[in-house]
């Protein structure tokens, strides 16, 4: 079963997925702790409170098996200033309604492999008004599945994302959905 919570209802569920948050994550290539889980929770605040924001839960009866969510990047936003490729500026301008980013689409251990996955991100752009799909995914091989699937789904990498100091480094993606690639970036 995959519920899907908008704005304010998606606000009010981070207690629901939390714990699978908590499962996946901790498993490398993201080897989190304590304090990051932490950081995850102020920064979910934040996330629900975005235009478009958008939650998809996926049950087995009453456990969550995986989740996912994203928003529409706001005009100004400087989510493509963190790629390390010279992008043109026709690429980059965002209005806040032309592209959607994926922040977290994740799926516990004994759920994989069944489709949980391809099924979460349908639902989460299913009427989606927007021209293209951005993400960031981990570069270790450990996440090769993940790779797998968003190039199987059509994403092509862009560049690699450094978005702060300490983080990790991620190799950033989109998918066009327009179908007009007149304005796309390079490929790597």
């Amino acid at each position: 079963m995959y519920e899907r919570y908008e704005g304010e209802e998606a606000a009010v569920q981070l207690d629901a997925f939390l714990p699978a948050y908590e499962e996946v994550y901790a498993e490398p290539p993201y080897s989190e702790g304590p304090s990051d889980v932490a950081q995850f929770i102020e920064h979910y605040q934040v996330h629900a409170q975005r235009p478009g924001m958008r939650l998809i839960i996926a049950r087995d009866g009453e456990d969550v098996v995986g989740f996912t969510y994203g928003y529409f990047l706001p005009p100004g936003t400087g989510w493509w200033t963190n790629v390390d490729q010279d992008l043109a500026d026709d690429f980059t301008c965002e209005d806040g309604r032309r592209t959607w980013v994926i922040l977290e689409l994740a799926v516990r251990k004994p759920w994989r492999r069944r489709g949980v996955a391809a099924a979460l991100h349908a639902a989460l752009l299913d009427g989606l008004p927007v021209q293209r799909v951005t993400l960031t995914l981990r570069p270790e091989p450990e996440a090769a599945p993940a790779q797998s699937a968003y190039k199987a789904w059509g994403y092509r990498a862009v560049g690699t994302s450094h978005p702060w100091e300490d983080a990790p480094y991620y190799t950033a993606m989109v998918l066009d959905l327009a179908g007009d690639r007149s304005a796309t970036a390079p490929a790597s």
